[in-house]
């Protein structure tokens, strides 16, 4: 850990390559459509260059660590971690699993293909995550697979949840459950997880995080910015489920505007000022993030 990590912020989450995304009107999906013509013009030599840039704001700002949420290819992950030694900032790079859906260059053939990745990277000295993007991105046999290898091998598990409704919809109408219900059935919900977003998690929802001692990472101006809803921090903070926070698709990269988001956020459910003390934000912004990254 650097001499930042004893007080400075974690940034749990980001696709950082989305900073060069700047997308008008429409809701989640239609800017996700502008996101994936982004990601397919990604190269290695570019992800080198802005990632730096970007990484080296955020380290400005106040983060001294990153969650890179990254599915854009081995070489761009080797990239990513170069630009991130370059920068000066502590990097866990959270490979994502991606079984359909997206573009060709997310996706791999088999769980094993996936496993061979992570165990590339981990050769090259990168440190890692396993991270499946999404229940919409991995059917169940990946997720069992995932969850297994994550606790053989002591990794993070970050994965994607109830961020939208239609993607409860969908898991409702795939797996008969919802997706936090199905990552708890796959074995995928444990003290090493982090579910990002649980912007449209139900109570039950939220009582098997707190259950399996999981965390959430909230992403404040990402899900202002998409107008994804508001996450349940009140009920998130009544059951003792850790937060912490990331940056996403770098709307802004400053964690100051991300604790303050969270704890407005919370003011307008809760109808009363002062909900997250200093301590509270200081320990979101940092430790929690730190300890969901496993550092």
């Amino acid at each position: 850990m650097t001499d930042a990590g004893a007080t400075g912020h974690v940034n749990a989450h980001t696709h950082t390559f989305q900073r060069g995304l700047r997308s008008e009107g429409g809701d989640f999906w239609a800017w996700r459509e502008a996101m994936l013509e982004l990601a397919a013009a990604q190269t290695p030599e570019r992800v080198r260059r802005e990632y730096e840039e970007a990484y080296r704001g955020m380290r400005d700002a106040g983060y001294w660590a990153v969650g890179e949420f990254h599915y854009l290819g081995l070489d761009e992950a080797r990239a990513a971690a170069g630009a991130a030694e370059a920068a000066g900032i502590e990097l866990v790079l959270l490979l994502s699993a991606y079984a359909r859906g997206g573009i060709e260059r997310f996706r791999q053939a088999s769980p094993d293909a996936y496993f061979a990745q992570l165990e590339q990277l981990r050769g090259d000295g990168i440190r890692v995550g396993v991270a499946p993007h999404s229940v919409r991105a991995c059917p169940r046999e990946w997720l069992e697979a995932i969850g297994s290898y994550a606790r053989e091998h002591e990794l993070v598990l970050h994965i994607h949840a109830g961020e939208q409704p239609l993607e409860i919809e969908e898991c409702l109408a795939e797996h008969g459950m919802r997706p936090i219900e199905l990552l708890q059935e796959t074995g995928c919900l444990g003290p090493r997880t982090t579910v990002v977003h649980a912007t449209h998690a139900s109570e039950r929802e939220l009582d098997l995080l707190a259950e399996n001692q999981a965390r959430v990472c909230i992403c404040p101006t990402t899900e202002a910015d998409l107008g994804d809803g508001f996450a349940p921090t009140l009920e998130i903070r009544e059951r003792g489920i850790p937060i912490c926070i990331g940056s996403d698709a770098n709307v802004s990269v400053d964690p100051r505007e991300e604790l303050r988001e969270l704890e407005w956020v919370a003011r307008r459910q809760a109808l009363r000022r002062g909900i997250f003390s200093e301590e509270e934000l200081a320990r979101i912004g940092g430790a929690e993030g730190a300890a969901s990254l496993g550092l």
